[in-house]
């Protein structure tokens, strides 16, 4: 039986490989997306309560923008996974639904992609498995008792799904802050170990933080606005669209009766160890949020817009534990992030720098001729990855792809 050929093969069925998908039908290039669960399955893996932490007005697909009655709320998790399902279709989009890619090699003429419904050639691959790949786990985290339950994020449902007990969750990011609220609202004792992340306000000035965010140039930051190109490892600005949106931070859940601790050391026993470093961890999420705030009101003075009223958050209390008992504890849930994980099933090791991100230009692999990626975080900008920006990166990859087989 011949081996079945396409001009593109697309590797994944999210709001990256679905933009790829519309811009290629737009050029009337031949494409195929393979998808190893259905059409948005990351976001249909997130926990039942989840929901945008951006409005909907910033849903940006190409021909897939948000048109709804509520640009400014935040579609929760089965909205979003609907919006996609209905983009596909309308856009025509050819994915094949649960086929898993395994591999991809070179091959006469582009590569091969072995996939559980068999081989596949294609010239051209474009990757778009998405920005949040691989959970991250501290080191250590192997220490903590055998028997007490440890989940990713990826695998927290709701609360009523962990076992009766006090909650560990480490890492504060948007994630592991966002279910720290909710376990505590659900009436769950949670002790939250924190580690570096900026924050600020939801809204600014009668506008969401993420119109000021794009008003600033801080959304179309690329990598080398970065310290260093570790720093793409870093957390995003805390926020949540729960309740129509509101301000989350430390402090907030410090007031709603949350135990804040440091970094996280491992465990000795059922004792869990936390590093003396929480109020160099406020205090640096309080110079970021500084940061921000002059962000802010350049953008109102550029605009000619009243700056926007802005709180000092006052002192940080530091004031944290170096040791909780995890006698009596539920569970342990880790939401301290996510790394790439291409080279797991990707033969090229060069391909990829040492944080395990695609050495890229534009999307476009410099390393392997004919490889392409979109949606991977900071591919361009701090946008690339998200449902505001990853449209402008599919837009310019498919033009590229286009250009040379012209």
């Amino acid at each position: 039986m011949p081996l079945e050929s396409v001009d593109v093969l697309v590797v994944g069925g999210g709001s990256a490989g679905l933009s790829v998908s519309h811009e290629l039908t737009s050029l009337g290039i031949g494409h195929v997306v393979l998808e190893r669960g259905r059409v948005g399955q990351t976001w249909r893996d997130r926990w039942d309560s989840f929901c945008l932490v951006t409005p909907n007005w910033s849903v940006r697909l190409p021909g897939g923008a948000y048109v709804g009655d509520d640009p400014g709320g935040f579609m929760p998790r089965d909205e979003i996974v609907a919006h996609l399902g209905r983009y596909a279709a309308a856009s025509g989009a050819p994915v094949r639904e649960g086929v898993v890619v395994r591999t991809i090699d070179r091959a006469a003429g582009g590569f091969v992609a072995q996939t559980s419904a068999g081989n596949l050639h294609a010239a051209r691959v474009v990757l778009c498995t998405g920005a949040f790949q691989r959970p991250h786990r501290p080191a250590r985290s192997d220490s903590l008792p055998a028997g007490l339950l440890q989940v990713n994020v990826e695998d927290y449902r709701n609360a009523a799904s962990l076992p009766p007990g006090p909650i560990l969750v480490v890492g504060s990011g948007q994630s592991g802050c966002q279910l720290a609220e909710e376990l505590r609202e659900a009436g769950r004792d949670v002790v939250l170990s924190c580690g570096k992340a900026p924050w600020a306000p939801r809204r600014l000035g009668g506008r969401d933080l993420v119109w000021w965010l794009e008003a600033s140039g801080f959304l179309d930051q690329p990598v080398a606005a970065l310290p260093s190109p570790a720093a793409r490892l870093g957390a995003n600005p805390i926020a949540t669209g729960h309740g129509g949106g509101h301000d989350l931070n430390l402090r907030m859940l410090r007031a709603m009766g949350v135990t804040l601790v440091g970094h996280f050391l491992g465990a000795a026993g059922h004792q869990a160890r936390f590093a003396p470093d929480l109020a160099h961890t406020g205090a640096w999420g309080d110079a970021r949020y500084r940061e921000l705030m002059g962000l802010m009101h350049q953008a109102a003075d550029e605009r000619g817009l009243p700056r926007p009223e802005i709180a000092d958050p006052g002192p940080f209390d530091g004031a944290a534990p170096e040791g909780v008992s995890l006698d009596g504890f539920g569970a342990v849930v880790f939401a301290g992030g996510f790394r790439p994980d291409f080279r797991s099933w990707l033969p090229w090791a060069d391909a990829f720098d040492e944080s395990g991100f695609p050495i890229q230009f534009d999307g476009v692999s410099t390393v392997v001729d004919g490889l392409f990626f979109v949606g991977t975080h900071f591919l361009r900008t701090r946008k690339s990855s998200t449902l505001l920006g990853v449209g402008e990166d599919a837009a310019m990859v498919a033009r590229t792809i286009a250009g040379r087989m012209a």
